[in-house]
């Protein structure tokens, strides 16, 4: 390809452009290059052009089509100096704009700026204290904890100050008395600090407001009592500010009972309250000064009762504690000269001795917090976008994903009709496993942008597999002819990520020895990458100290791990929540796989999709079995954030509302001004589409049929033995495996083997690796052969990449009907059947065989000729039914999913009404659900999946319906129960106390910490993470980190120290004929030793990297008990009792 560069670079950025250039290209003007170039030449060039690029830096590129036709492919650096077809202007014009638009839209921007300015001067006033002042003096050795924090002295002064006027019920007193830089110090210490108890309480509207910027600077208030946490705030209403505000007193994390010996130090100011500070009282009055001309404007929006105040306070706490993370970031020297007057300390340097002055430091977070509130409408507006969509604009070429086209069309129709306004999006993806809903995500969301020429949005995802096969995927298919800078792929574990680099690197290699080495990239993908932003880059050190960082707030596709995204509305303490709060800001929001999250999962995201709307952006959830009950509510909280964002800007109340599938889109309207109708309005369009899509399916061939296996014998009271139990319901499980093999396997050409590959699904660990060794020393009937491999989480990372690497190769499977399976091929495959036709050749059948937890249930694009089923819920039986035959689109006749009638629960103690079998994982709890206005137990009355299920219906077809569809007529008691329990978490809009959703989306709850703390974002039983190592003689064992995360060695020597003892770990052995039955062998040392001689480290280097597993630990009554087992092929678990 020919190509032509353009560059319009100034200053120092010319220089370092035409180094670039003229190494590729040839120079055919001063600013211009000629040459011809592969396209992974041009990507190189555009690497190291933006690897050196800075704001002075812009060229441009033109690929040359024809002696008629040049396209222009892309611009590093600044935009602004090429039109969108490349062109340069040749003239300008200057107009002379009497308003900022910013303000034209951001209606309560001056308010903003206020709030923050006026509460950064406070926000750090309580340190002017004894105890305080005295634990920063350098040489201080005494304990680090105060009886009072010092956000919590600031509002206590805050509230004797206002006491202190002659109408402490309104803001007016108060605020003059600041404004004219009056504050009798006298008055204030002479008042007894000590009975102020409430300091939130009682207060005037903008003293409300301050003061809770004031006391969440640091952290929001959340009850030191776990305890009372759930027994006493559950079903409490916070229908008020004011009301919210009684409740706090410093039991609410402002107080420390062990340093309670300092309380008298904290409420003591020997040194005065700064109000001796020259340039802190011009501050003071400058902004009190301004809230007094907007008194009114805060009584309005605090009046109102649709909390319209909300996303005013939110936009002020980000500028406040986004300005207080970088100036105490600054060194001493880069804060400046300071004549600490008031002679009293801000902070610190590492060394102990003073930093920052304290009213330097109020004045310096203040200063930056007005820019901070001023750069607001740049987070929003002006953040790097990707113009490389070529590939989305084209049409689909095969027939199966014209959908997706079309669906696009649909949705660009509805944003031309509505250009004249800014309205809400909420979007359902339904679509199909296999129908390429993540690729048509990336089209819906090009469809929605304002001129669908440009695209910024993120893609959170709940497994890190997922997200590194997504990333990859859009990768090769949307930056296909870029190199990726426009695309940020991030799962928080570099192990994970070296992992997953390396099995595509050995793909590359594969690629090369076909001749096809220019495929391969000629530069790494973790170079750092120029993003051209007017927001100054310095003052956001504290947020961006790593390129990962960089990516997450820059990369305008993001596709990440939703943890990342979610710490927006989760993180409680410190300032973890700003980076993805400003990503937040500027990017719409898609996340797939949306019912994967369950219980308190599912309310966070729900408000996580309630920020969404608050900030104004569109979002997309996406899965192929959305229960109602989980649209409905999603789309409330879409819409009550919505409803908000258009309170404050320039926005309609109308809310597009689009459901797509296969099959069909559906675009309509909704209002947002009432909830019930809303809600009312949005459940029967989202039936409407339902019914349509359930007789679109109906008609589709079968390519899944059930059968539920009986389960009798092994729970029978006869069989009192639970190791009897054990081994007949496990006798059952392969007797079954027998029965789908014959009727769903393939003949290998060379051997003439009948092979299937089956996965055998058991909802917990302990079982699923019993059932694993039951299998391994199991004696077949003549003529069949066993080849096992169980599949968990407890598996040391480096070996369960290993596992899953061989997987997603053997269990592709897209083969036509009758074609070779690509599995034959593979190296170990072939070496089981070609050993088992030299040495067996009595054994006709092989049934490769993954016993296999959830795990296996998401994630994973797995395809088998059978499956037998555990159930945990129906969401589970359906996940890994869509595992069978998962690309293979042909009809099948028999039975090829066999789900047990019991699960081991229920076969261990007996089917006991309402026992809460299926839990952990399931969607059973101790509690009520209400059912057609009947308050029901959650949880079932039998656990005979004969009586939970329809067995008739499973039989002719094994789909989702009863997933997506909550009518009762389909039979399934069981997806009638997930239909009942999800509607619990996010349909009861009755509910107002803090662990309900609708308690934080519509009540007050928000200012506090207690929504999250009552439904925590994955919350799970403490862990340990261990780590598997080896000595100088060789033995392998497991060691730990210490607190800091460094690695404990032995005193004596360089080997990492043993742990197994301490943790009741005993590593077992194989029997020979287990490890001959074994489906994939791994060598744990061999894989260990390759990992560090690839990244050229040492053994306990490599081992403390990719050596990890993570358990929870079993505490016993005897120590003496061995509690943990494992082995490399097997993995960690319990040993049952």
């Amino acid at each position: 390809m020919m190509v032509t560069f353009i560059s319009q670079c100034e200053k120092k950025a010319l220089a370092r452009t035409r180094r670039v250039l003229d190494a590729f290209a040839d120079r055919i003007g001063d600013n211009t290059w000629q040459t011809v170039i592969t396209m992974e030449g041009l990507l190189a060039v555009k690497k190291l052009l933006r690897k050196t690029a800075s704001k002075s830096t812009a060229v441009s590129c033109h690929w040359i089509r024809s002696r008629a036709r040049s396209e222009f492919i892309w611009v590093v650096g600044n935009k602004h100096k090429f039109d969108q077809n490349g062109r340069v202007p040749v003239n300008t014009t200057i107009v002379n704009r009497p308003y900022r638009d910013d303000l034209d839209d951001w209606h309560y921007l001056p308010l903003i700026q206020s709030l923050a300015c006026l509460s950064a001067l406070l926000h750090d006033w309580g340190k002017a204290c004894t105890r305080f002042q005295d634990k920063l003096r350098k040489g201080y050795k005494g304990p680090m904890g105060d009886a009072l924090r010092h956000e919590w002295l600031s509002c206590v002064l805050l509230k004797a100050f206002i006491n202190s006027t002659q109408n402490p019920q309104t803001d007016n007193d108060w605020l003059t008395l600041l404004s004219k830089g009056e504050i009798n110090e006298s008055v204030l210490l002479s008042m007894d600090l000590e009975d102020i108890k409430h300091p939130l309480k009682d207060l005037p509207p903008i003293a409300q407001l301050i003061a809770w910027l004031i006391l969440t600077h640091h952290r929001i208030p959340l009850l030191n009592d776990k305890n009372k946490i759930k027994n006493d705030w559950p079903n409490e209403p916070a229908d008020n500010i004011a009301q919210l505000f009684t409740y706090i007193d410093e039991k609410w994390g402002y107080s420390n009972e062990s340093a309670k010996g300092t309380r008298g130090d904290c409420l003591h100011f020997p040194k005065g309250l700064i109000s001796n500070s020259k340039l802190w009282l011009k501050a003071l009055k400058r902004w009190s000064g301004k809230l007094i001309g907007q008194q009114k404007l805060v009584e309005q929006i605090l009046g109102e009762a649709d909390h319209s105040y909300r996303p005013i306070l939110y936009h002020a706490r980000l500028c406040l504690m986004l300005a207080d993370h970088y100036y105490s970031s600054l060194s001493k020297e880069a804060s400046g000269s300071w004549n600490n007057t008031i002679d009293m300390t801000a902070n610190t340097q590492k060394n102990g001795s003073a930093k920052q002055a304290l009213d330097q430091h109020l004045l310096g977070v203040y200063e930056q917090a007005k820019r901070n509130a001023r750069h607001l409408p740049k987070f929003e507006r002006e953040l790097p976008v990707t113009e490389n969509i070529s590939a989305l604009k084209q049409k689909s070429s095969d027939a199966k994903f014209t959908w997706q086209d079309k669906a696009a069309r649909k949705i660009r129709a509805w944003v031309d009709e509505h250009k004249d306004r800014t309205c809400g999006f909420f979007t359902v993806n339904m679509a199909s496993t296999g129908c390429g809903k993540t690729f048509a995500n990336a089209k819906v969301m090009l469809a929605l942008t304002p001129n669908n020429d440009s695209l910024r949005y993120i893609l959170a995802l709940g497994l890190r597999t997922l997200t590194l096969q997504t990333g990859d995927d859009y990768r090769n298919r949307i930056f296909q002819s870029s190199d990726s800078s426009d695309l940020g792929v991030i799962i928080g574990s570099k192990a994970i990520a070296d992992l997953h680099e390396d099995k595509k690197n050995e793909k590359a290699e594969s690629i090369s020895e076909d001749g096809a080495e220019s495929q391969q990239s000629l530069m790494e993908d973790t170079s750092e990458i120029f993003y051209d932003v007017d927001i100054p880059e310095n003052e956001l050190i504290t947020i961006l100290p790593h390129e990962k960082n960089r990516k997450l707030l820059y990369a305008p596709i993001l596709v990440c791990t939703i943890d990342h995204i979610i710490s927006a509305t989760e993180t409680t303490r410190g300032g973890r929540y700003i980076l993805p709060a400003l990503r937040l800001m500027s990017s719409d929001l898609v996340i797939d796989e949306i019912d994967d999250f369950t219980g308190a999962d599912a309310i966070a995201i729900g408000r996580l999709i309630h920020l969404a709307g608050m900030l104004g952006r569109k979002v997309m959830i996406s899965s192929a079995t959305i229960p109602p009950s989980l649209a409905e509510g999603y789309f409330n909280c879409y819409r009550e954030g919505w409803r908000l964002y258009t309170k404050t800007r320039n926005a309609a109340p109308q809310i597009g509302c689009a459901w797509i599938d296969e099959f069909t889109t559906v675009v309509t309207d909704a209002e947002t001004a009432n909830q019930k109708i809303a809600n009312q309005q949005y459940a029967q369009a989202h039936k409407t589409f339902i019914e349509t899509r359930i007789g679109k399916l109906a008609q589709q061939p079968p390519l899944r049929k059930a059968d539920i296996i009986s389960c009798k014998t092994a729970i029978s009271p006869e069989t009192a033995c639970k190791t009897g139990k054990q081994e007949l319901w496990f006798n059952i499980i392969i007797q079954s495996a027998f029965e789908k093999h014959p009727n769903h396997h393939t003949i290998d050409q060379k051997t003439g083997l009948k092979v299937s590959f089956g996965v055998i699904r058991i909802a917990n660990i302990q079982p699923c690796v019993s059932l694993a060794m039951f299998l391994l020393e199991y004696d077949c009937p003549q003529g069949i052969a066993l080849r096992v491999m169980p599949y968990h989480s407890q598996q040391v990372l480096l070996l369960r990449h290993e596992q899953e690497k061989h997987l997603d190769t053997v269990l592709k499977r897209k083969e036509d009907h009758g074609e070779k399976p690509a599995a034959f091929n593979d190296r170990v495959i072939r070496a089981h059947l070609d050993a088992m036709a030299e040495k067996e050749q009595s054994v006709q059948d092989v049934l490769f065989i993954l016993v296999a937890t959830p795990v296996e249930e998401v994630g994973r694009d797995h395809d088998f000729d059978w499956a037998i089923v555990e159930p945990s819920s129906y969401r589970s039986i359906v996940q890994i039914a869509g595992r069978v035959k998962r690309h293979r689109e042909q009809q099948v006749l028999q039975s090829n999913v066999g789900v047990l009638q019991y699960n081991w629960k229920a076969i261990r103690s007996g089917d006991k009404p309402h026992a809460r079998y299926f839990t952990h994982p399931g969607y059973e709890f101790d509690g009520n659900v209400t059912v057609n206005s009947k308050s029901l137990k959650a949880s079932c009355s039998t656990y005979d999946l004969n009586k939970l299920v329809n067995p008739s219906s499973i039989s002719n077809s094994l789909n989702a319906i009863p997933r997506i569809d909550d009518n009762a007529k389909h039979g399934s008691r069981l997806a009638s129960l997930e239909h009942a329990v999800t509607a619990h978490w996010l349909k009861n809009y009755r509910l107002k106390g803090p662990e309900s959703l609708q308690g934080y989306i519509t009540g007050h709850w928000y200012l506090t910490a207690l929504p999250q703390a009552l439904n925590r974002f994955r919350q799970s039983r403490a862990s340990v993470h261990l780590f598997r190592c080896c000595n100088s003689t060789g033995e392998t064992y497991f060691t730990i980190k210490d607190e800091r995360g460094y690695p404990v060695f032995y005193d004596t020597m360089d080997d990492l120290v043993n742990q197994d003892d301490a943790y009741n770990i005993r590593t077992i052995n194989l029997s020979s004929k287990a490890q001959q039955r074994l489906w994939l062998t791994r060598n744990y040392m061999q894989l260990l030793i390759h990992e560090a001689e690839v990244r050229e480290i040492n053994l306990n280097q490599a081992a403390l990297l990719y050596g990890e597993v993570v358990i929870q630990p079993i505490h016993d009554e005897e120590e003496s008990i061995i509690n943990y087992l494992y082995n490399d092929q097997l993995g960690f678990f319990r040993q049952e009792k």
